[in-house]
């Protein structure tokens, strides 16, 4: 996944943050905290999760469905995008 190496840097630093977000979660639950509070922070790991996942992603679409020269590579992409997909959105 060349791709992911050229953006390793931001992607990392994405999961850095999804890492704090995740230890501060961690430190509500460990405390007495409204659900409010703690709901809240799971909203912000999922967006975070999910922002990475579509940054990668669009990267993986771009360089192995959009630039595949062979009709059948783009086709054998799409259906490993469209499976990872389905596992995703469950």
């Amino acid at each position: 996944m060349a791709h992911v190496t050229a953006h390793r840097r931001k992607i990392l630093a994405r999961i850095r943050r999804i890492g704090g977000q995740v230890g501060a979660l961690e430190k509500l639950l460990q405390g007495d905290v409204e659900c409010g509070a703690v709901l809240t922070q799971i909203a912000a790991v999922r967006g975070a999760v999910h922002g990475l996942m579509l940054e990668v992603l669009e990267d993986h679409l771009s360089e192995h469905v959009v630039a595949e020269p062979r009709r059948r590579g783009r086709a054998r992409e799409m259906g490993a995008v469209t499976s990872l997909l389905r596992t995703y959105l469950k």
